[in-house]
């Protein structure tokens, strides 16, 4: 797996960074099972390297950056990188989308959008539901529409067994997949 390569105002410590490289190795293999034309893996590519650009800058510098600077911290990195990226010329609305909303979901999503949210879910190095994630992960290139309806059912549930707060962002999504 090649080490991404990430803007140069990227705060990424190393453990990030290879979460970072494996959502990217996986929408690229997805791509190349879903014969994506070359501009839209690229698009997919994109929104996997650049989607926690600033995971792990201070929260000053979040909320300076981010559209909704009232939400949790933890929600922030999205929307500051996508800002940040549209601030240096990115004009691609389905990467930028895809990046601001890959924490909370969003239903205006195109495919960009939905890849990323179920790549960063089901990337091999998170430690949780190993197998049923693998499956899912295989399973996407044959029915990329049934494994996003799952991956969006299982974020949910977790987070409603976590006690957190449920995003207008996130019940959108949940009424337009369900």
């Amino acid at each position: 797996m090649s080490d991404p390569v990430l803007p140069a105002w990227a705060e990424v410590g190393e453990k990030r960074r290879a979460h970072i490289a494996r959502v990217t190795a996986l929408l690229d293999r997805w791509a190349a099972q879903l014969r994506l034309t070359a501009d839209e893996a690229q698009a997919w590519h994109d929104a996997g390297r650049w989607h926690d650009a600033l995971r792990d800058a201070a929260p000053e510098t979040l909320r300076a950056l981010a559209d909704g600077p009232d939400r949790p911290v933890e929600t922030l990195h999205g929307p500051a990188a996508a800002a940040r990226l549209e601030r240096d010329g990115e004009a691609r609305r389905d990467v930028l989308d895809a990046i601001r909303w890959h924490t909370v979901g969003y239903a205006g999503w195109s495919r960009v959008g939905r890849a990323l949210y179920m790549a960063d879910f089901l990337e091999p190095g998170r430690q949780f539901a190993r197998a049923d994630r693998a499956f899912l992960a295989d399973h996407l290139a044959h029915d990329f529409d049934g494994v996003f309806r799952q991956v969006v059912r299982m974020r949910i549930e977790w987070t409603v067994r976590e006690g957190k707060a449920l995003f207008p962002e996130t019940v959108a999504l949940w009424n337009l997949v369900r």
